[in-house]
């Protein structure tokens, strides 16, 4: 008798065994996030798909399963090849090409070659500086096509008054990445080639961290303490999209 084994079911085609889904994590849920944010997004099986910063590739399945686009699944830290044993266990070696390169330099693609750019729990990391959106994103992009990212971030930008129950966890890197929906609204709108089309908190927020709380990572189980002194007072996850300026 086959092994019964839980799973979990994200948009209408999409279902990673659980041990799998939790096993793969790299921070709040990217399927919740990305299921969420694509409900905002015009996506066609037509369409040529940059998932930046894809990590273990959760991401990019779901694209390809739920809406049948191409997508280059492109993250720094998780080996192509490691994705690529990944992709091919859903069968999906045709339809999703890993790509190990960083997003913090010049990508190795064709500029206007994407429909769309996405990039969920990784943007805050590589793209505080004003210059990102217009000289790293936009060029790959086409001219019909749209940026769309989704990340963690604040409720309310803390001013330089970090609250106390935060400090332990509020380091120089923290500090840099860690935005409110304005900040990275202002950010955005200094574009000369790209214009925000909108903007808004996610819902799954909360279920996402509860997901990746669970797991079994190390990282998870530094991050407890932290959601736990948060106690939903300060953190938020949100989403923007953009599309080409036009002249």
């Amino acid at each position: 008798m086959k092994e019964f084994k839980p799973t979990i079911k994200f948009g209408k085609n999409t279902e990673f065994e659980k041990e799998f889904y939790q096993k793969n994590l790299m921070g709040p849920s990217a399927l919740m996030i990305i299921e969420e944010l694509a409900g905002h997004l015009s996506l066609t099986h037509s369409m040529r798909v940059l998932d930046l910063g894809c990590g273990t590739g959760l991401s990019s399945v779901f694209l390809a399963q739920e809406f049948g686009v191409q997508v280059f699944a492109t993250d720094l830290w998780i080996p192509a090849a490691d994705n690529y044993e990944r992709i091919r266990a859903f069968g999906l070696e045709d339809q999703i090409i890993p790509i190990h390169a960083d997003a913090s330099e010049e990508l190795p693609f064709a500029h206007g070659y994407f429909d769309a750019i996405l990039c969920v729990d990784a943007y805050y990391y590589f793209a505080t500086g004003e210059e990102y959106l217009d000289k790293y994103m936009a060029p790959f992009l086409k001219h019909n096509g749209f940026i769309a990212v989704a990340m963690p971030g604040l409720q309310k930008e803390f001013g330089g008054n970090v609250p106390e129950a935060m400090k332990p966890f509020w380091g120089e890197e923290v500090n840099r990445t860690f935005h409110d929906l304005g900040w990275w609204q202002a950010l955005w709108r200094k574009s000369e080639s790209m214009h925000l089309t909108d903007s808004f908190s996610l819902s799954c927020h909360r279920a996402a961290w509860d997901d990746w709380l669970i797991c079994d990572n190390p990282y998870a189980k530094r991050d407890i303490a932290m959601i736990e002194a948060e106690g939903g007072q300060y953190f938020d996850t949100f989403g923007l999209i953009a599309e080409p300026q036009k002249n």
